[in-house]
Formats: C-alpha cells, sequence, structure tokens
C-alpha cells in the first residue's frame, strides 16, 4: 500500500436503493425446501466424511471453544464479546477467495474495494483514506499490522491461502485491554490448519473467467513423536476485465476505457512447524495489482500504472507447563513490509513517480495462563516491539527528482492483565487492563470489564464496556508530497480512543437455532480523520471532534442433522459524526446476510447460496444505492478419494453495484465486478 494523496475532484451519478431480486428470493426459498423436506434428512455416510464444524452436534457447537477473545480457551458463550467463528467447512462451502469475502459475511462488516486495495468497515466506521487501521489482524496469534501503515491486509493482499485455514475468529468490539493499538474495533485471528490435516503431497489448480488461474501445492507429515511440518506454496494470476469510467470518456483518454489494467498477480510461501514445545512459522507474500482507476491525479489508461507489496513474517514460539495449573507462552518474531508504487504523472512527459515504503520490526511477548484456584483465570504477560527502521520515499524515475526520502524508528513496551473470575456458578466476571507505552506519545491504558450472566439453561446475558486506541501511523504523521493532488506532514497528531458498552444476549431456540442479539454504542475521541485545505488543495490529516455511532444487530443460527447450515443477521447502525456539515462517509445504516449450506440429496455434492444487502451509503459528494448481492457455489468435499471440486458463480445475478471511492479518486464511486465463474480442483496424492 503506497502512500501517494489525493484531493476532491469531480462527481459522478447517484443510484437509487435497490430491490431484492426475485430470483434470488426463489433459489433461497428452494434450498430452504430442500432442507425441510425428505431430502434434507441425515445422510450418515456424508457425515462420516466431514470432521469440522459442520460435523459437530449443535450442542458441541454452543459449547465451542474460542482463544482470541481473552489469550486463553474459553468457551465461546463465556467470552467478553459476541465471537463469530468461521471454519474450514464454511470457506469451501462458499467457495470465497479472500478473506475480504469471508469478513462481508460477517454480522456488522462491510467491505469497500477500489480496485487496488479491499477496506473493512465496522458499525457505521470507514473513514476515506483509512488503511484497515482499526483492526488488529493475526495468523496464529502474531500481529500483521506493518508499522508504517498500520495496515490489515484482507484483500487480494492478504498474505496466506484460503486453503490453509482451519478457521477465523473474530472478535469485535475494543481488544486494547489484551492486544495494544489497532484492536479499535474488532480482533480478527487466523488460525492455520495443524500439518497432519493436510497430511502428505496435495495439488490444487484454479480456473475462472478473465484469465484468472492459480496453482498450489503443499506437503505435510508428523512421525508421531510430537515433530510435524508443512510447506505450502502458490502462484496466481488473473488479468482482469477493461474498466470503463464516465469521468474520463474523452478521445484523448481512451473514451474511459482502462485496457488490460485491471491485472492482478502473485506467489506465496507458507512454512510451519513444531517440535515438542518450540514451534517456527514462516509467511512470505508478493502481490503486484494493476491501477485502472488512474488514482491520485495520474494519467488515465498508461500500463505503467501499479503497485506491488511484499510481506515476510517469521515466528518463534515456545510453550510449556511451569507448574500445575501454570503455562507459559513466549514468542518472538520478526517482519517486513516492502509497497511501492509507479504512478504516472498527469504532466506534459507523463513521468513516473515512484513512491512507497520500507518496514523492519522485531519483537517479544511472553504470558503465563494459570488457573490459582477452581473458577479463576489469569492471563499476565509483557510486550515489546522494535521498529527498526520505517522509511517513505517518492521520486520521479526520469529524469530524477526527490520529493520524499525519510527514515524513523520507534518502539513501544506493555504489561496486561486478564482476570476471569466465577462469582457464583451463573455469574462470571472478565476483567482486563493493559498498559502500553510509546518512545513518540506515552503512556496509555486500556480497560475491559464484562460481566456474562447465565439466566437459564438456555439463555445467557453479557455486559461489556472496553476502551480502546489507536496510533497515528507514520505514514500519517509524516508523509509528505508537494503539489495540488499532495499531502502535507501532520506531526502533531494525537492518538484516538473509543468508549464502547454493549449488552448481549445468547438465547437457544431449540435443539439445532441460537438467536445473538447485541445492542451498542461506542463513542471515538480524536478520530484520525482527513480532509484538504481549500486553498492549496494539499490534504493533511487531523484529530477530530467526538463521532458516536449506536445501533442494533442480530444473528439467527440453525445446524441440521444431515449437516446443512444456516447463518442469518440484520443489522441496523447509526452514526452522528463530528461537525454540523460532515457526511456519515461510506455507513450504511442496514446489512443483512445469509448463508445456508446443504447437501445435494445423498450425493457427494454441497451447494452454499449466499445473500447480502448493502444499504445506500454516502459517498464523498452523493450517495450510492443499496444493492443485493447473490453467490452460489458448489464444492464435492471427496467425489473420490482423493479428488475434490468446487464451482462457484460470484453475483449471480449480476447486479450492478458501486462502492464509495476515497479522495485520491476522481470517481466518487466505483463500479464493482458483474458474474464471474471459478472452477477449482485439489488432488491428494
Amino acid at each position: 500500500m503506497t502512500g501517494r494523496s489525493g484531493t476532491l475532484q469531480t462527481d459522478s451519478p447517484a443510484g437509487g436503493a435497490t430491490p431484492p431480486p426475485r430470483r434470488a428470493i426463489a433459489l433461497a426459498a428452494a434450498l430452504t425446501l430442500l432442507l425441510s423436506g425428505r431430502g434434507a434428512l441425515a445422510d450418515d455416510a456424508a457425515a462420516s466424511t466431514r470432521p469440522d464444524l459442520t460435523a459437530l452436534p449443535f450442542e458441541q457447537l454452543l459449547a465451542m471453544e474460542v482463544y482470541s477473545a481473552s489469550r486463553f480457551m474459553q468457551k465461546s458463550i463465556q467470552a467478553p464479546s459476541a465471537v463469530t467463528v468461521i471454519g474450514a467447512a464454511e470457506i469451501r462451502d462458499f467457495g470465497w477467495r479472500t478473506l475480504a469475502d469471508v469478513m462481508r459475511s460477517v454480522r456488522g462488516l462491510y467491505v469497500s474495494y477500489d480496485r487496488n486495495y479491499s477496506y473493512l468497515g465496522a458499525r457505521s466506521f470507514l473513514r476515506p483514506g483509512d488503511y484497515n487501521t482499526r483492526f488488529l489482524l493475526q495468523i496464529d496469534g502474531k500481529r500483521i499490522n506493518d508499522p508504517v501503515y498500520d495496515q490489515a491486509p484482507v484483500g487480494g493482499e492478504f498474505p496466506l491461502d484460503l486453503e490453509l485455514i482451519e478457521r477465523i475468529e473474530y472478535v469485535p468490539g475494543p481488544g486494547s485491554s489484551i492486544y495494544g493499538a489497532n484492536a479499535f474495533f474488532g480482533v480478527i485471528n487466523v488460525i492455520t490448519k495443524r500439518p497432519q490435516e493436510l497430511a502428505g503431497a496435495r495439488a490444487r489448480v484454479e480456473a475462472g473467467q478473465f484469465g484468472a488461474r492459480k496453482g498450489a501445492a503443499s506437503y505435510a507429515g508428523s512421525d508421531g513423536q510430537g515433530n510435524e511440518w508443512l510447506l505450502a506454496a502458490s502462484r496466481y494470476k488473473s488479468d482482469g476485465q477493461d474498466q470503463y469510467y464516465a469521468e474520463f470518456d474523452n478521445p484523448a483518454q481512451n473514451h474511459g476505457v482502462a485496457r488490460r489494467l485491471d491485472y492482478e498477480s502473485g506467489q506465496r510461501l507458507f512454512v510451519k512447524g513444531a517440535s515438542g514445545p518450540f514451534s517456527v512459522s514462516l509467511l512470505r507474500a508478493e502481490r503486484d495489482k494493476g491501477m485502472p482507476t488512474a488514482s491520485f491525479g495520474q494519467a488515465f489508461n498508461d500500463p505503467r500504472s501499479h503497485t506491488l507489496d511484499t510481506q515476510t513474517y517469521l515466528d518463534l514460539g515456545y510453550r510449556t507447563a511451569l507448574a500445575s495449573g501454570t503455562e507459559l507462552n513466549s514468542r518472538l518474531y520478526w517482519g517486513s513490509y516492502d509497497s511501492s508504487g509507479d504512478y504516472v504523472n498527469d504532466v506534459p512527459g507523463l513521468s513516473v513517480d515512484h513512491d512507497g515504503s520500507r518496514g523492519r520490526w522485531w519483537g517479544l511477548d511472553v504470558n503465563t495462563v494459570s488457573t490459582p484456584a477452581p473458577g479463576h483465570k489469569l492471563v499476565a504477560g509483557a510486550e515489546y516491539q522494535r521498529d527498526y527502521r520505517m522509511t517513505q520515499f517518492s521520486y520521479d524515475v526520469a529524469p530524477y527528482q526527490p520529493y520524499l526520502d525519510q527514515t524513523h524508528d520507534s518502539r513501544r513496551s506493555a504489561l496486561y492483565l486478564q482476570d476471569e473470575l466465577a462469582l457464583r456458578d451463573d455469574l462470571l466476571l472478565n476483567a482486563g487492563l493493559r498498559y502500553d507505552h510509546h518512545e513518540r506519545s506515552g503512556g496509555a491504558l486500556s480497560p475491559r470489564l464484562a460481566l456474562i450472566y447465565q439466566a437459564g439453561p438456555a439463555t445467557t446475558l453479557k455486559a461489556l464496556y472496553g476502551t480502546a486506541y489507536r496510533e497515528p501511523n507514520i505514514y500519517e504523521l509524516y508523509y509528505a508530497f508537494p503539489g495540488p493532488d499532495g499531502q502535507r506532514a501532520s506531526p502533531l497528531l494525537g492518538r484516538e480512543r473509543i468508549r464502547s458498552a454493549e449488552l448481549v444476549l445468547v438465547r437457544q431456540l431449540s435443539a439445532n437455532g441460537r438467536l445473538t442479539v447485541t445492542a451498542f454504542r461506542n463513542v471515538v475521541t480524536g478520530l484520525i480523520s482527513q480532509a484538504s485545505d481549500p486553498d492549496s488543495g494539499i490534504s493533511y490529516f487531523y484529530n477530530a471532534g467526538d463521532t458516536i455511532a449506536h445501533g442494533v444487530e442480530t444473528e439467527y443460527e440453525r445446524h441440521w442433522p444431515n449437516q446443512a447450515t444456516l447463518r442469518a443477521s440484520y443489522s441496523w447502525q447509526k452514526m452522528r459524526p463530528y461537525g454540523a456539515s460532515a457526511n456519515a462517509f461510506n455507513a450504511p445504516a442496514s446489512l443483512v446476510k445469509l448463508n445456508l449450506a446443504a447437501p445435494l440429496g445423498r450425493s457427494a455434492w454441497r451447494a452454499g447460496l449466499e445473500a447480502q444487502y448493502v444499504g445506500p451509503r454516502d459517498t464523498l459528494l452523493a450517495q450510492t444505492g443499496g444493492f443485493w448481492l447473490a453467490n452460489l457455489n458448489f464444492n464435492a468435499a471427496r467425489l473420490t478419494r482423493q479428488l475434490s471440486v468446487s464451482a462457484g458463480f460470484h453475483n449471480l445475478f449480476g447486479r450492478r453495484y458501486a462502492d464509495p471511492a476515497p479522495a485520491s479518486h476522481v470517481q466518487d464511486s466505483i463500479v464493482q465486478d458483474g458474474r464471474s465463474v471459478r472452477v477449482t480442483a485439489n488432488y491428494a496424492f
């Protein structure tokens, strides 16, 4: 992700709200009938071949344990958050291609895409110019956010293949009491599969429309004596579609058509191993993405315009029992993130500006998890991170003209404590406190308090309160680029904070169904926002006044004995932004999600239908209309003993819809992909 800035330029027409397509409703009804009829009754043979989440009895799902809410395993019903867990079976059932696709299905979340990077919004918040800085992204518990932009990469830039994921835990709400900075709106912890789940050699090929293709291979094994290993690699490429933008529709700019500029290619490597108490992992990813939108004031339809991102993460872990009821966990980690882009200046000569950043960091995290008494669990830990190189640069290539070349370093340290105490058999107290010290800005104290009441055998109530913070990153503080589409440094920026209060009701409605209702109120102070100087056009960052959001989220889950599953949610949210004239940018009031998966009779095939509604959203200048979207996926996890296949249809009915664009674009909204098809085959040797 590179740092060139831009200002508002032109408007584009707004769309109206879109009613749900009749075909989507009919298809959902048909699959629902399939679940309720004889064809949805027990298929024991199929059930025995699926050992993951969908194969568990619903009672076990209710008692399923999660790790990410408190840094120790606990029943999700007792976690200090309304945790969402997405398993490998769901990823397979719905054919999701990126982490952003997965997070779109989660209640209260939505995604915007500017044809380069994907941006995640939660509970009415997705600020223009925000690089996913308010979510903490982890892979196997290790921090992925880089030190330059603090970004959580969730789109094609996410560094891990989804086929390697065992499950994803999303912990909504402030998480700074246990994780520190960036755990502002939530924590996303991606947990990878253990080597024995991918034992042997495997190969995967994938092909789709618009030149999309992918190849992947893995080899994993164990020796039965505590030693295990996994090696996985993949390469992918997509030619993409030609993109039309009315804002550039003139003969000098190819009548608004960007040809062969929406391409994407990349490669990923993942190595994981364990021996006794020791573990190691290495993750590396490269991604090259064309920019068809001519963002940041570029010349339109120039093939030199692209961005390149390279990420590397190395993690060494040690876990051992110190005494009865006490466990020691330690982690030493190192990371690097290189981001660069070639931006074709829209000036005579069409010079190329090479702009980017480099980040290098290492850190140590040590904690103990103990049970000093029955019904009492305690986590105590310390963390240190050294960001020893954070470089930002920008220069014209030919003739050489430097604009920015600066390097910073920083360090932070923290102490944290998490306490779970059973006050009574039906009442649980969960309290957390963390103190972080940042070299530049000093200390930050982050508390969290949760009371969890088991009101009856089928009813749980949670009262949650917490605070979190985010430090301004190096890009927001010091990036500067001259000119009317440029940006000036904002070295006086302060941290932003959030106070959140939340009530959660979890009710088991039947032997196989569960209802979750959440009401929340968030108050953000010092919100880091971007604006433009009306005289010079130069953009800058500043701390805004209080911003308040409140809303209600409801979700219903049901599991049938034949492994059919349903997850449906509705979210209503409203944000009151700072300032009398400010718009609630990219803040839909309503979100509807439906995910329905079922076996197709007694065959090896399953079908997964996904339907989503996103309400109207204010852009910087106008508004995008609400829209319905449907995706359909068919998969056979074991078509033969060694072969599994799938076929996915994205945007099944070819709906035309758009996401709000940030200020770096001439376009006020960016039209998204139409219907596409992708076929995948996996072979286990």
